[in-house]
This record gives C-alpha cells, structure tokens and sequence, in this order.
C-alpha cells in the first residue's frame, strides 16, 4: 500500500510538471536571467545591451525606465523625451553619447514577437552606473587660532561618486595619514579622516601656522580647495593683565572723581540752586495773586451796574 501511494503522488508532480511547462510555452514567457551592470562616467558613452535573440521583421521592442514612475526610453520605434537627442539604435540596443547622473538606475528592455505557441515576450534588464568626478571641495580653515587649544578644519565634496577620500596640505605638502611618521618640525598632535575630510589638532602650536588646502580623490578624478592660511599665536597673558590693570585704574579714578565732588559740595549747590529757584518763583505767583486781589472786585462791581442800566 505505501508504495503505490507513492506511485501515485509521483504521477500527480509529473502532471504538474506537465502542465506547467505547457502553460510557459502557451504564453511564451521566458526563463529569468541574470541582471547587467553596466558602468560609465559621466559625459562619456554607455551602451544598454538587450540579451534577446536576433532581430525579426515582426518583433516588437520597447525599453522602459524603472523607478518610483516607469517612463518610456524607445517606444513605437523612436527615442523618447531627451535622449532623442543624444541616443540612438544599434539593433536592440540603446547606445548614449553623453551620459549623465540623472541617467543612472534601471532599465528593461521588452521583446514581443508572434510564434507558433502564440505571443512570445522576452525581458532583458540592465542597471546603469555613472561615476562622477567629485567638484571643488568646500574647506572650512579658521584665519586664526590660539596654541594649546583644539582646532578642526573640514573639507566636503557633495557630487563624486563614489565618495571621494579625502588629503590635506600644508604650504603644498601633502599632510601624512600618520603624523608620527613625518617630520619633527611638524605638530604631530593632529588627526585625519580620510572619510570625512576632517583634520583635527588636539593641541593646535605655532608651527602648524601656514596656508591648508584640501584634495577630494575618487577612482575618476580629483579636485583642490584653494588654500587659505591659519594663524596660530600665543596667548598674551602680560597684555591681559595689563589691559585688567588698565581697567581698574579708570574705576578707581572715577571713583575718587565721585568722592571729591561729593566733599566739596558739588551736589549740595546744586540742589540748593533749584530750591532758591522753586521758592523764587513760588514768590512771583504770591505777588501777582496780591496785585490780583483789588482789581478783581472793582471789576465785579463795574460789571453788575452795567447789567442794571441794561434792566432800566
């Protein structure tokens, strides 16, 4: 009994083995291949190559862009958007003269054509490459600095691909990864990243005064920094106290200033002179109030007879 229950589930995955391969032959699919990458540098030529077989009177090709939005690169044999300009055919393949960043990403180029199975579509998918040479690197270099104190200069490129490493100068010496290596009239203290285009002294001295510059390297090309000089000096501890000493004589000087007026009654004169000049004026108002007192009942007088020769 277990063997003929094995016969039969052998027969039924045989069946469906069958089947399957009928239905890929009815529907003309075909079998996955292994995917392309091609790589090119920027503003050169790149060539996507379509792996179908040979080019028939009644095939039909498209290639296709893949990404977030599939866009159309050839469709109904003509080249699509830009590349009308800058690309053409070479059988079933896209040569592009001019190659650029935003060209970078996936491809798929689809080959339909009638058998005797039906429809038959083939797929062909290429990944395209560009490297780029970096630009000019942004360095930051502080103008001066103070001994003994921790300094970092940096150094950027946004645009190399692959991401360039990056190399210090000082006065057109290239700076080694190792300062222990170098020479001893250079600090030894600092530390480079070549990733990060970090440079970084731990213990900044006088002798690492001089002009830096910063190079950003990729398996392209290079690009420099123009240099610009840092100032390392010490710091001027006699000035410093001069400058406080400075400081608190003009404070004491003020102060005594302050003092001696005080003593000599600079301050008390002068409130005296506004009070003499408030109780004068306080005089002034009594005096013109004492002129004002007879005058004003005669004018009352004289302005009630009028108004009764007015009622006669």
């Amino acid at each position: 009994m277990a063997r003929r229950s094995r016969h039969r589930l052998l027969l039924l995955l045989l069946r469906y083995l069958v089947v399957a391969l009928g239905y890929h032959k009815a529907y003309g699919f075909s079998a996955p291949k292994d995917q392309q990458v091609v790589t090119a540098v920027e503003y050169q030529e790149a060539i996507l190559a379509c792996k179908t077989p040979k080019k028939t009177v009644s095939s039909r090709l498209e290639w296709k862009k893949l990404g977030r939005s599939v866009s159309f690169v050839y469709y109904q044999q003509t080249l699509q958007g830009d590349f009308k300009n800058r690309a053409e055919m070479i059988d079933f393949n896209i040569r592009i003269k001019n190659v650029t960043r935003s060209d970078a990403g996936k491809y798929r180029c689809e080959v339909s054509a009638p058998s005797e199975q039906g429809q038959n579509l083939e797929e062909d998918t290429v990944t395209l490459e560009v490297l780029v040479a970096p630009a000019v690197p942004s360095c930051e270099v502080p103008s001066s600095a103070l001994s003994g104190t921790v300094v970092e200069l940096r150094c950027q490129d946004k645009e190399g691909n692959p991401a360039p490493e990056y190399t210090w100068f000082k006065d057109g010496i290239r700076l080694l990864e190792n300062p222990r290596l170098g020479s001893q009239s250079t600090n030894s203290s600092y530390t480079m990243n070549t990733k990060t285009g970090t440079l970084q002294f731990n213990t900044v001295s006088k002798l690492d005064t001089g002009e830096y510059s910063c190079e950003a390297r990729n398996s392209v090309g290079y690009r420099r920094c123009p240099g610009k000089r840092m100032q390392v000096d010490d710091l001027n501890i006699s000035g410093i106290i001069a400058a406080v000493v400075v400081v608190a004589l003009v404070i004491s000087v003020c102060g005594l200033g302050v003092c001696y007026a005080q003593r000599k009654g600079y301050f008390s004169k002068e409130t005296s002179f506004q009070k003499s000049n408030s109780s004068s004026k306080a005089t002034t108002m009594s005096e013109n109030v004492q002129w004002l007192t007879p005058v004003i009942p005669a004018l009352w007088k004289a302005a009630a007879g009028g108004s009764r020769g007015q009622e006669f």
